[in-house]
C-alpha cells in the first residue's frame, strides 16, 4: 500500500472545511500545523505548496501558488492575501497584501493591507504602509516606507531596485526610513517614488513625495517633503581602505535611534488603535499577535546592529568612548519604552471610527483632519520623547544636531 504523504490527515481536515484544493496529494503540510489556524472560507492552496510553522494563520480568501509553489513558515495570513510563488518566513501579511513569483521574503517582514511586489522580490526586516508597492528584481531589506492613499496613489520602488544595507565593514546598521510613523499611519500623505535601476545606500530618510530619478543612488537625507533627486556618479577614485573610521558616526547613530523611536511609535499605535480593527476578523487576534511579534523581532535586530557596530568603535576621543560606554543604556530605552497615553486622540477616534462602522483603511481615512493631526502629534511626541532620552544619555555626539 502506497505511503501516504506526510500531513495528509491535516489536508484531509482542511478539505472538509471547504479550502479549495486541487490537488491535496502534492502539498507537504508539517505535523505542528494547526488547521484550527487555517479558514475555510474560499481559501485556495495551488499544487506544490509546503505549510509549515505552528503559529501559521491562512484567513479568509487567501491564495498560495498560483504563479508557482509557495512555502510558508510561520507566517500569519491576513484575509484576501495572494502569495504567487515563493519563500516565506516569521512574516506577517495584512488584508490583500501580496507577492508575485520568486519572492524571497524572511524574518521580520510586515505588509500591511495592499502593498505589494512584482517577481523576484527579497525581504527581511521591512515594514511597508497600506498600498506600498514594489517591482520586480528588488532586494529591499532592513527598512520601512509609508506613503499613498490608494492602490491608484501609492508610493513605488521601481525594478532593479537596491536598499544597500550592508557595509564593506559587516556593519548592518543601516536602517533606512522612507517616510515617518506619526505621518504615516495617518494614510494620508503624498507618495514617495524610488526610480528604477537605482539603490539607496542606508541609513537615510526621505520626506513623503520625494521623487528619487531612475537610476541615481541615493546617499544622502532628504529630509523635506516632495523633492526631486538625480543623483551624481561618483568620481573616480583609488585609495588605502581603513576599516572601521566610523566618519559619520554620530549621523549613523542618530538614524538608528530614530529608526528605533519610529519602532516604538507604531507599536504604541498596533496596541492602542489597530487593535479593535484585528479582533472583529476571524483569525484576526493571531494576526494582531503575529505583528506585535513581528514589531517586537524588528526592534531586537535594530539594537543588535547597532550593539555590533559600536563594539568596533575605538574609544579614541570622548564622543566615541561616551558612546561605548552608554550604548547598553540607550538600548534599553526601547526594551519596554513609556509612552504618552495619547487620551484625547483615541477619545476621538473611538467616536469617528465607531460612527463609521468601517474597515481599518476607511476608518483611518475618514478622521477629520483636527484628529488626525492629534494622532500625528501623540505620536511624533512618542519619537521625540525617545531621541532626546538617547541623546542626554551621550551629549558629547550631539546626536541630532547632526542628523
Amino acid at each position: 500500500m502506497e505511503a501516504q504523504p506526510r500531513g495528509y490527515e491535516t489536508v484531509m481536515q482542511l478539505l472538509q472545511k471547504g479550502v479549495d484544493i486541487a490537488n491535496p496529494l502534492s502539498l507537504d503540510v508539517g505535523p505542528e500545523v494547526d488547521p484550527d489556524r487555517i479558514s475555510g472560507d474560499g481559501v485556495t492552496i495551488y499544487p506544490g505548496c509546503r505549510i509549515y510553522g505552528a503559529k501559521t494563520v491562512i484567513s479568509a480568501g487567501v491564495k498560495l501558488g498560483a504563479e508557482g509553489p509557495v512555502t510558508i513558515d510561520n507566517c500569519r495570513l491576513g484575509p484576501g492575501v495572494e502569495l504567487k510563488g515563493g519563500y516565506f518566513s516569521k512574516s506577517v501579511f495584512l488584508h490583500k497584501a501580496s507577492m508575485g513569483l520568486g519572492a524571497h521574503v524572511r524574518e521580520g517582514t510586515l505588509l500591511e493591507e495592499e502593498a505589494n511586489g512584482a517577481h523576484c522580490v527579497g525581504l527581511k526586516q521591512t515594514i511597508l504602509f497600506p498600498f506600498v508597492t514594489l517591482g520586480s528584481l528588488i532586494n529591499f531589506c532592513d527598512c520601512l516606507m509609508g506613503g499613498g492613499t490608494s492602490r491608484k496613489d501609492h508610493s513605488e520602488v521601481g525594478s532593479s531596485y537596491i536598499h544597500f544595507n550592508f557595509t564593506p565593514d559587516g556593519n548592518k546598521a543601516t536602517a533606512s526610513l522612507f517616510g515617518d510613523v506619526p505621518r504615516g499611519v495617518m494614510l494620508k500623505q503624498p507618495p514617495i517614488f524610488l526610480g528604477g535601476q537605482g539603490g539607496t545606500v542606508g541609513p537615510v530618510l526621505t520626506g513623503y513625495g520625494t521623487v528619487v530619478a531612475a537610476g541615481s543612488v541615493l546617499r544622502n537625507d532628504v529630509p523635506e517633503d516632495s523633492m526631486l533627486v538625480i543623483s551624481k556618479a561618483l568620481r573616480g577614485l583609488e585609495r588605502p581602505v581603513t576599516p572601521r573610521v566610523y566618519k559619520n558616526l554620530s549621523r549613523v547613530v542618530a538614524k538608528n535611534v530614530l529608526y528605533l523611536a519610529n519602532l516604538s511609535a507604531l507599536e504604541a499605535w498596533y496596541v492602542r488603535v489597530r487593535r479593535p480593527f484585528f479582533e472583529v476578523q476571524d483569525l484576526g487576534p493571531l494576526v494582531y499577535e503575529g505583528a506585535l511579534e513581528v514589531l517586537a523581532a524588528a526592534k531586537q535586530e535594530r539594537t543588535k546592529r547597532l550593539a555590533a557596530m559600536v563594539a568596533t568603535v575605538q574609544p579614541d576621543d570622548e564622543p566615541r568612548t561616551e558612546l561605548r560606554e552608554r550604548i547598553t543604556e540607550v538600548l534599553a530605552l526601547f526594551d519596554a519604552p513609556e509612552v504618552p497615553a495619547g487620551d484625547e486622540f483615541l477619545a476621538a477616534l473611538q467616536v469617528s471610527a465607531g460612527q463609521s462602522a468601517a474597515d481599518y483603511v476607511t476608518a483611518i481615512q475618514a478622521l477629520p483632519p483636527e484628529v488626525s493631526a492629534a494622532g500625528v502629534q501623540w505620536l511624533q511626541q512618542i519619537v521625540d520623547d525617545l531621541c532626546a532620552q538617547a541623546g542626554s544619555l551621550v551629549p558629547s555626539m550631539s546626536l541630532f544636531a547632526t542628523a
